[in-house]
């Protein structure tokens, strides 16, 4: 003897058939399970020489380092050209210009690189 439920149910003596579409939309999709927010790794920026600057700095804008999960102290690496690579002391300041950082000119003005290049700047694990 079976009976019709609301819902789409049917019952059977004392069984419940239970409606398969509503167990499946319980379940999240698979692109829901997986989904992770990207971080950046590197990002292409100008490079300003700072001559006040007396020790292997750069001031990164504060937009910038949250970006790139860099805070003050850490080392960070910049990369002209994919081959001169200069490693400098972190300092976070406030900004409204993200795409420029300035550093220390003395070791990069030696290799050969101008101000206002564009290069990768990367935090060193």
């Amino acid at each position: 003897m079976e009976q019709s439920t609301s819902g789409g149910e049917k019952e059977t003596g004392t069984q419940q058939k239970i409606d398969v579409s509503k167990l499946v939309s319980i379940i999240p999709p698979a692109s829901e399970l997986k989904k992770k927010e990207k971080r950046l790794t590197e990002k292409r920026v100008r490079i300003r020489f700072d001559r006040t600057l007396n020790e292997p700095i750069a001031k990164i804008p504060s937009a910038l380092a949250s970006m790139l999960d860099i805070k003050n102290d850490e080392r960070v690496e910049v990369v002209v050209a994919g081959r001169k690579r200069f490693e400098f002391k972190a300092l976070v300041f406030e900004s409204t210009d993200e795409n420029v950082v300035y550093v220390y000119p003395g070791e990069i003005e030696k290799n050969g690189v101008a101000d206002n290049s564009i290069a990768t700047i990367r935090k060193v694990c």
